[in-house]
């Protein structure tokens, strides 16, 4: 039951993503529902309510929110992360699946293969990254990170 059963993002005031950012959200978006692993830890000598759980993310005032609750509403916490961390990572990220789509349109197989090992390796790294961001406030596996690492690549301020 220490799963995510439905996501929601905010992604009010970010400028609309484009057609190739949209699909890449909706797919981690459909994998992330069908295979997850989300475990929260006890707090105050308090275990965390079991799932699933609904979770929200969000960006307010420049910090990532992952807002936690039941399925039924009840809050169950909520916890702010600094973009600072994944910066990097994401704009690496963005350079390597825009070099990837315009591979796809003109450079042969194996070109394209090199390119898209290029983009899972640094997919992976942010996976890692927010993984130890999240130390302390909820267990996930890597496939969880890797989805919810889209995720936050669609909500990351552009700067």
């Amino acid at each position: 039951m220490n799963r995510i059963s439905r996501i929601d993002l905010d992604d009010s005031g970010l400028p609309a993503p484009t057609p190739q950012i949209e699909q890449e959200r909706r797919v981690a978006i459909f994998d992330l529902l069908e295979d997850n692993s989300w475990t929260l830890p006890g707090r105050d000598g308090q275990t965390a309510p079991p799932g699933p759980y609904a979770l929200t993310l969000a960006v307010r005032d420049g910090r990532l929110v992952f807002d936690t609750c039941l399925e039924n509403g009840e809050k169950v916490t909520e916890f702010h992360l600094s973009f600072g961390p994944f910066k990097q990572v994401v704009k690496d990220y963005f350079q390597i699946c825009e070099s990837y789509f315009e591979a796809v349109k003109k450079l042969p197989p194996s070109q394209i293969e090199a390119i898209d090992m290029a983009r899972r390796g640094i997919h992976n790294e942010g996976a890692r990254v927010l993984q130890e961001r999240l130390e302390g406030k909820a267990e996930i596996d890597i496939d969880t990170a890797r989805r919810l690492f889209t995720l936050v690549c669609v909500l990351t301020p552009v700067s």
